[in-house]
């Protein structure tokens, strides 16, 4: 059975489409059948992550607007080949898309592939109610800054209201993700504290990706960070998030904390 993933978080800058890059390869690097599909109409930055911004013609909005077919739209990874992309329009805009259409599409999806990863626009209107709609389960990605936090909490409660799971009386799969995390300014109080952003969001926490060039560098080459450059601290950290999405028991830590620390202290609220 095909599981519907959304990647959001209510602020931008996050790190939303570098994690559905990263997330979405890893899955595929372990032999998993994976589609990303970018729900940013008008911005449109998914298939520059993934370097496929040339080879893009057809969209999700040609898609759900009947203007195209979905094998058409698609766009298969030249290293990975169990890995898809269905980018979004650069020339439209977020109402250029229907529940109806969003639902036909996913369906569709959901019989060609093992993963449907969905990147959310940021906030709370139109376009991330799309994103979110079919999920199974979400992956709410946060800056340790009390803006970030706060903006996912209202995501949390969309998700909880606005999913066709909500309306069937279901619970979305939620986990949280933060990203951009440096425990030396976590230390000195420039930035909150994992075990902070734990107490207030309340879910469980999937992985604490690092703050590190090596990000940024991944996304100017057009590949995500786990293809990249695996041995790097955050494509390591986004291989360990992939295995607990998966369901599998890896042991969490903070990067730059001695190990065990973190596990001692919150052990019963990670992934």
């Amino acid at each position: 059975m095909a599981r519907v993933v959304v990647v959001t978080s209510g602020k931008g800058g996050v790190g939303k489409t570098t994690t559905t890059a990263a997330i979405g390869a890893a899955l595929a690097q372990g032999g998993q059948k994976v589609v990303v599909v970018d729900f940013d109409v008008g911005l449109r930055n998914l298939d520059l992550i993934m370097g496929a911004e040339r080879r893009v013609v057809f969209d999700l909005v040609n898609v759900v607007q009947g203007d195209a077919k979905l094998a058409q739209a698609l766009v298969r990874d030249k290293r990975i080949e169990t890995l898809s992309l269905l980018p979004a329009s650069q020339t439209r805009d977020k109402d250029a898309l229907s529940a109806e259409g969003v639902s036909r599409v996913i369906e569709e999806l959901k019989e060609k592939f093992d993963w449907v990863i969905c990147d959310s626009p940021a906030g709370i209107e139109k376009g991330a109610q799309l994103a979110m709609l079919h999920a199974d389960t979400a992956v709410v990605v946060t800056n340790p800054e009390v803006s970030s936090v706060r903006d996912s909490d209202r995501i949390i409660g969309l998700l909880d209201s606005k999913t066709i799971r909500a309306t069937k009386g279901e619970k979305v799969e939620k986990h949280l993700l933060i990203t951009r995390y440096d425990l030396g300014r976590a230390t000195r109080g420039e930035m909150l504290k994992t075990e902070d952003v734990i107490e207030i969001l309340s879910i469980p926490l999937l992985g604490i990706i690092p703050e590190s060039e090596e990000v940024l560098r991944a996304s100017n080459l057009g590949s995500p960070v786990t293809l990249s450059n695996p041995d790097s601290a955050p494509a390591r950290a986004y291989f360990d998030a992939v295995r607990r999405l998966k369901g599998e028991t890896v042991a969490m830590s903070v990067p730059g904390e001695k190990k065990g620390l973190f596990g001692r202290l919150f052990g019963r609220r990670v992934a």
